[in-house]
């Protein structure tokens, strides 16, 4: 049988490149039931922090209001409700709190608790910015960027980003390398990239941390160097960053800069998959199709196999049929391919088998409010 792939078990990505990063609320509540009273200026005792908070909000504080907004965003010790978040951060934002604005900005260019409006979300990122809040820098940049509510311009974007990097923002940190990576805005410069990438990085940002393993791969502003490359992979992999763990898989399975694995190519290509990796799912696919024939072929030339053996290789052809028609449900045509490749050498039982758990893997991520359509998410791409 022979397995169709497209370049070998996967497409490495080759090219770093970026990602629109808006900074969620900040400033969540901290668990405090005694503090001195803002308002009254006297030591209180309060049984939750909701009760520590709600007095002084409701007469006017806006560091308080700010906090209860951020309670209501996130949910924290009351009912997640992104209105009542949008009502308290805008109280504060009024009286020129620096992250209520901020995090107001964020809630229209969301669309959470209020019409998405990236006019508007420009309109407060940009007061918080004139206050020197280093988030709202961050985002400034990503709107111009983009061009959300605002004309393109990546000089701008770039002038932003680069006010929230040198002050330790590792979002902006990370974007102001992709532009570095692109020429965009700048001269394209891989060595000025892989110095934004490597602040970013070890702040502990994964989609920096998988950018920098990708210079490392192809030798772009650094000496190439498979070691270093995994070492970024791993870090941004074990922080469920879905294509370094894709990626990761396939330096397992090839053997570069770590020894070749086929267990660990199989966990990481799974990691991967679970997030809806549409090439980590074929590649996982491949996997247990190959895996399935190699045994195939042993039978073949008089090797047995243990009656306990049969059954996972058998399995494994079933999980091979199961990952190629998640993947091709997406559009990916290779494993549409691979798919009808190996159906017939399944039985009407294993197909209708593998079809259940293709479905139970869908209304599984349905349950974790991921629809299919958004299954498949591209981190690294700068829009």
């Amino acid at each position: 049988m022979m397995v169709v792939r497209n370049g070998g078990l996967g497409v490495l990505i080759g090219a770093a490149v970026g990602t629109l990063f808006l900074v969620p609320a900040n400033g969540l509540a901290q668990q405090e039931v005694f503090r001195v009273d803002p308002c009254s200026l006297s030591a209180v005792f309060y049984a939750t922090r909701l009760a520590a908070v709600s007095g002084c909000a409701a007469e006017g504080n806006a560091r308080d209001q700010h906090t209860l907004g951020v309670m209501y965003a996130n949910g924290i010790d009351v009912v997640e409700d992104d209105a009542k978040a949008v009502r308290w951060f805008r109280m504060a934002a009024e009286q020129g709190h620096a992250a209520a604005q901020h995090d107001l900005g964020l809630m229209y260019a969301e669309g959470d608790g209020v019409l998405e409006d990236d006019v508007e979300a420009v309109r407060w990122y940009r007061l918080a910015a004139e206050q020197g809040y280093v988030p709202a820098h961050g985002n400034l940049g990503v709107m111009y960027d983009n061009g959300y509510g605002v004309p393109e311009d990546d000089a701008e974007a770039l002038r932003w980003y680069r006010l929230a990097a040198e002050q330790r923002s590792a979002p902006a940190q990370y974007n102001l390398g992709v532009m570095y990576s692109d020429g965009d805005g700048v001269p394209e410069d891989d060595i000025a990239a892989v110095h934004w990438y490597q602040l970013s990085a070890k702040q502990g940002f994964p989609a920096a941390q998988f950018n920098l393993g990708v210079m490392y791969d192809n030798g772009n502003g650094v000496p190439e160097d498979d070691g270093d490359a995994v070492r970024w992979y791993q870090l941004a992999a074990e922080q469920e960053h879905a294509i370094a763990q894709f990626t990761l898989g396939m330096m397992y399975s090839q053997g570069e800069g770590v020894p070749k694995d086929e267990a660990k190519a199989i966990r990481w290509y799974r990691l991967a998959a679970e997030q809806g990796h549409d090439i980590a799912q074929t590649n996982l696919g491949v996997t247990y199709a190959q895996r399935w024939y190699r045994y195939e072929l042993e039978a073949v030339y008089g090797d047995t196999l243990s009656e306990a053996n049969l059954g996972l290789v058998q399995q494994d052809l079933v999980l091979a049929f199961m990952w190629f028609t998640l993947s091709a449900a997406q559009g990916n045509e290779t494993a549409q391919r691979n798919k009808d490749a190996i159906e017939e050498w399944l039985t009407l039982e294993q197909i209708a088998e593998a079809q259940r758990l293709s479905q139970e893997w869908i209304e599984r991520r349905a349950q974790e409010g991921i629809e299919p359509s958004e299954t498949i998410r591209m981190p690294n791409l700068r829009h």
